[in-house]
């Protein structure tokens, strides 16, 4: 291994031994200005080499499949070795390529993402100690990404550190060999893992054929030249399109790209895709039919070439999934529905935490204020008009509370006939609860002056507000509501029963917490059924 002197560069000279002669592959590395003095110097120590025979490493090497090879011969592997000692990917391609296997080599992380994503190998040697992106990074960023994330991967690296294999593991490494290590048991661990991507692979595969088979008892069948006419057809295709008989689709469609897609352009960003990947699976398209309605299908799609590697058509299978589209589409807005009245019963974070299969939803929230409003004298009201209007009345009075209390970022706890129940602070904590809460019983003290009653004078409220401890949670398994509890509720509902008429009844809390904030006149000593005697005030105004 030889290492170039000169500035901005390192030239990295990998030897790659075939059957009779070695070849040079030059990779070319950005670095700041170095020598060969400046390269990391690690004590890592040479690969030992024992001798191991081709018997005992095809024993360990994935097979090819009967019907693909009658001969039975290893399938040759290509693996991608990551490494930034030149020394080491040397001695490691060199033991991998003297037994059968196809071995690309990265000099750093970036290199090796660059690789993999230009030709994804089978498997990975990746060691963890690199600069400026170590091994671990570069695993990590290849299972965040679907289209690597399969890709099996070997930690290599000369720490034995239970921590460091746990997080190599962790991050999803499928195996980690320490160094110095021995030269079979290198070839038998990456033999056992490219069996089992192998194996995976195939059960993969095999799943799809079934699936599709079992799924699609009947699908169209097509052969497309370049031009965009179909060269050959099925009448189970024929039928998709509406045509009575392959010959009259094969007649009539002469441009698929124009004729049958309603998207333009779709067809050729299928073909584009196409001449990247030779193949697409399940692509969904809107078509027209003959007789111009639109149904929705699911292309498998592959490119055939001659023996040449000229291109001679595209060759497929085409499956109506209309009903299935219209059932998504049918499901998607009943689950949008239901969602938007499980939030309008629940609290959002609340609705999330259920959906996601929480149960038994009980929070402790220290800082939290409470809010009772009750009409005044609404049974009176609501023995002189008819159920309609009474609940018509109902919905309208307390609608304006509703949207007060969405503008105040407070939470709707819940109605109680004509009782009206509000928290601040909750599921979210909010330092201005109390603020929140004040300034929303004097909104709802003017809101309340709009709505009049039959004789046409105003309705009144009494509100009563307390703020302290509560215990918040859902309650019930089918017609789910969401609850406050403890002695800090039980005193608010207290404030607005012992209230008056037109006046906002609060707690001493309430006023220590706002008195520079709100007007308050004390109402002096009140007797609170469960607690004695207790000094309140009434809120009247801000300051």
């Amino acid at each position: 291994m030889n290492t170039a002197h000169f500035k901005g560069e390192i030239m990295l000279f990998e030897i790659a031994t075939t059957e009779d002669q070695s070849c040079l592959t030059t990779l070319m590395i950005s670095a700041p200005q170095m020598d060969s003095s400046s390269t990391k110097n690690r004590s890592t120590p040479p690969l030992p080499h024992r001798e191991v025979t081709p018997s005992v490493v095809n024993s360990f090497l994935p097979q090819a499949s009967p019907m693909a090879d009658q001969t039975n011969a290893p399938i040759s592997a290509d693996i991608l070795v990551v490494d930034d000692v030149p020394d080491n990917l040397r001695l490691i391609s060199k033991l991998l390529r003297s037994h059968g296997f196809r071995v690309r080599v990265a000099a750093s992380g970036q290199m090796a993402l660059t690789a993999i994503a230009t030709a994804p190998p089978h498997l990975v040697l990746l060691d963890i100690v690199m600069s400026p992106m170590d091994g671990y990074e570069v695993c990590q960023r290849l299972k965040a990404n679907p289209a690597t994330k399969d890709i099996p991967v070997i930690f290599i690296s000369a720490s034995d550190e239970r921590i460091d294999k746990a997080k190599a593991f962790s991050l999803g490494g499928v195996d980690y060999i320490s160094k110095p290590f021995q030269t079979d048991e290198v070839l038998m661990r990456i033999s056992n893992q490219l069996t089992l991507f192998h194996q995976q692979q195939q059960l993969k595969r095999t799943e799809a054929t079934y699936r599709s088979i079992f799924e699609n008892a009947t699908e169209g069948i097509f052969q497309v030249g370049v031009n965009g006419r179909y060269l050959s057809a099925n009448p189970a295709l024929a039928q998709i399109y509406g045509y009575s008989n392959p010959q009259e689709l094969i007649a009539s469609m002469t441009d698929i790209s124009q004729q049958l897609y309603v998207r333009p352009g779709r067809r050729q960003e299928l073909e584009v895709y196409l001449k990247e990947y030779g193949s697409i699976s399940d692509a969904e398209s809107e078509v027209y039919r003959k007789d111009g309605t639109q149904i929705w299908i699911a292309e498998n799609i592959h490119v055939v070439h001659d023996d040449s590697g000229q291109f001679l058509y595209y060759e497929g299978t085409v499956r109506d999934i209309t009903s299935r589209r219209h059932m998504e589409m049918e499901l998607r807005q009943e689950r949008l529905r239901a969602e938007h009245l499980l939030v309008n019963v629940l609290p959002f974070q609340i609705a999330q935490r259920l959906k996601s299969g929480h149960q038994g939803i009980a929070d402790s929230y220290e800082n939290v204020s409470v809010l009772f409003a009750d009409l005044v004298d609404f049974t009176t009201v609501s023995a002189h008009i008819s159920p309609r209007k009474l609940v018509t009345l109902l919905n309208q009075i307390f609608s304006t509370f509703d949207h007060l209390a969405e503008k105040h970022g407070l939470e709707k706890i819940k109605t109680i006939g004509d009782a009206y129940m509000v928290a601040a602070g909750i599921p979210e904590p909010r330092v201005d609860h109390a603020t929140a809460i004040a300034q929303m019983a004097l909104d709802m003290q003017q809101a309340i002056a709009n709505h009049t009653r039959p004789d046409g004078s105003p309705f009144q409220l009494r509100i009563g507000i307390n703020s302290g401890s509560v215990i918040a949670g859902v309650i019930g398994s089918k017609k789910f509501i969401y609850d406050l509890w403890g002695d800090t509720v039980n005193i608010a509902s207290r404030m607005e029963s012992t209230g008056e008429p037109g006046r906002i009844h609060v707690t001493q809390d309430i006023y220590n917490q706002l008195k520079h904030e709100f007007l308050f006149k004390p109402r002096g000593m009140t007797t609170v059924k469960g607690r004695g005697v207790m000094m309140t005030y009434w809120l009247l105004a801000e300051q």
